[in-house]
């Protein structure tokens, strides 16, 4: 199981995923979509690549707009196991 990273990490690793944002416990990112069905279709490919992962993030959808946001909550905090599944995932809206 991945460890909880430290603030000097974290603001390192954060350089390769600039779209995403450095909450106190977590990552979190919104992308934003031309239609509701597109940003289901985005939140569905989300799921399985969580599934492949098996880390899952926690899914807010508002209309065309999906906020995600990654902790790892068996560890109370962010992990190696976030930044991956959130670079996967920004490959995703390419």
């Amino acid at each position: 199981m991945a460890d909880l990273m430290k603030a000097p990490e974290l603001k390192e690793r954060m350089k390769k995923i600039p779209e995403w944002e450095l909450e106190k416990k977590h990552i979190e990112r919104t992308f934003e979509f031309d239609d509701f069905v597109d940003a289901i279709d985005f939140v569905n490919t989300v799921a399985e690549v969580a599934e492949e992962e098996e880390h899952h993030p926690d899914i807010d959808i508002r209309f065309n707009k999906v906020r995600l946001v990654l902790s790892t909550h068996s560890k109370g905090g962010v992990t190696e196991l976030d930044f991956a599944l959130a670079e996967r995932i920004d490959t995703l809206s390419e």
